[in-house]
């Protein structure tokens, strides 16, 4: 009988330890924090702010003229931004894409986007590459990399490629 207590306290010691480590490993930003902002010029070199689409859902999506999976990933976001652009949803009014690269080169970039078609108007860069301080803001390591944010600036969900971003943008509709 005390071999069985022991053992029943030793378990639940266990999973008090599993549990307060699994805590430990969350990445920040998650989903439920606030999107860090981003301020960076745009391509004609103005200053432009992620807080500025604030009432809106919003895709911040990290991308690279170099990388080949976000050049193909843009597809799937731009016929996204062109369905979901003027619609409301339970999490904001509206939705929208804010484009942050992770470009070296000014005239690339540029290309890019207009290769890509990337309609949108907030794309950004500041030209440091993995260097830039969104990337340790974001706390990623690969691209293209996402993250969805409510019109206050709380992230509802990160990681949304192809399919999964429609299918999570149909079950916020607010129609």
């Amino acid at each position: 009988m005390k071999r069985a207590k022991l053992i029943l306290i030793v378990l639940c010691i266990s999973f008090a330890h599993s549990t307060i480590n699994a805590r430990q490993y969350i990445i920040r930003p998650a989903v439920g924090d606030i999107a860090p902002d981003i301020k960076m010029a745009n391509p004609k070199g103005e200053i432009i702010s992620l807080s500025s689409l604030r009432g809106k859902v919003v895709l911040v999506d990290f991308w690279a003229s170099w990388c080949r999976t976000c050049r193909i990933e843009n597809n799937t976001v731009r016929q996204v931004y062109t369905n979901y652009k003027n619609r409301n949803f339970s999490a904001g009014k509206g939705f929208d894409v804010f484009s942050v690269s992770l470009d070296q080169d000014e005239i690339v970039w540029k290309k890019a986007i207009y290769n890509d078609r990337l309609e949108w108007i907030h794309q950004v860069c500041d030209f440091k590459k993995w260097d830039s301080p969104v990337v340790s803001s974001y706390n990623f390591r690969s691209l293209p990399h996402n993250v969805l944010i409510d019109a206050n600036g709380k992230i509802l969900a990160k990681g949304l490629y192809g399919k999964k971003l429609s299918e999570f943008l149909e079950s916020i509709l607010a129609e």
